[in-house]
């Protein structure tokens, strides 16, 4: 019996490791262009982060909650560069009430969002007061929180994890150079990165040739035993 018993753990656990790599994509900077709905014609579960009050959020929003896509908040946060961050921006010299009211007022643009990621950030991720403030907002609403990591020195996620708020980090930018070449070098990190830990997480944009690269590509990853998730699985 005792044989039995540890046959099926043993059974058990390799069931589950054979199934624990995962990776989660997300695209980013969702809303500005018609060409952002065409990332929904891509297969598999991707995630889409919507930039919040952009020509095309909310329809980009409905058509990926009617097709049980997973949608995020990508929400605008100061750089230290100082870009031109758009509607919804997040800064430092917004006093708590105002910052955690536009928070709160991009969520509720946009239906079904799971999380949230930051757009740019590299200044806000580092402050510890404007990170306060968007946890706060995220543990009352059960949403997690997605590092972008724009910046090393960044604290969203040791604050997110003092919040309570589920949370993790961005390993791989798939697109910032869009050759082929380029692409397929951020891919097979990724595969790596989820082969060794079981798990990563990479960021893309919405470009053609991102758009190419992944309907091609996304297959080798079944291929391999790894499955394609919505972040927040």
């Amino acid at each position: 019996v005792r044989i039995i018993k540890w046959i099926a753990v043993c059974a058990l656990v390799f069931s589950v490791s054979a199934q624990a790599k995962q990776v989660a994509i997300v695209i980013d900077d969702i809303g500005y262009h018609h060409n952002d709905m065409s990332a929904l014609d891509i297969p598999g579960q991707l995630t889409y982060s919507i930039l919040p009050f952009t020509p095309y959020a909310q329809r980009f929003a409905a058509q990926a909650s009617a097709q049980d896509k997973e949608i995020m908040l990508h929400a605008p946060m100061q750089a230290l560069n100082d870009k031109t961050l758009g509607p919804g921006a997040l800064t430092m010299d917004m006093h708590k009430d105002d910052f955690q009211a536009m928070l709160r007022e991009a969520l509720a643009s946009l239906p079904n969002i799971k999380g949230v990621n930051n757009h740019m950030g590299s200044l806000l991720t580092q402050q510890h007061a404007p990170m306060n403030w968007t946890m706060e907002v995220l543990k009352e609403r059960n949403l997690y929180f997605l590092d972008s990591k724009t910046t090393p020195q960044s604290k969203a996620q040791m604050i997110a994890g003092l919040h309570g708020v589920d949370n993790v980090a961005r390993h791989v930018f798939l697109d910032n150079i869009t050759t082929k070449k380029q692409l397929r070098f951020r891919f097979d990190q990724l595969k790596k990165i989820a082969q060794r830990y079981h798990y990563a997480v990479a960021i893309a944009h919405p470009y053609p040739e991102t758009f190419a690269f992944l309907q091609e590509s996304l297959a080798e990853l079944e291929q391999e035993g790894i499955a394609l998730v919505p972040l927040s699985q």
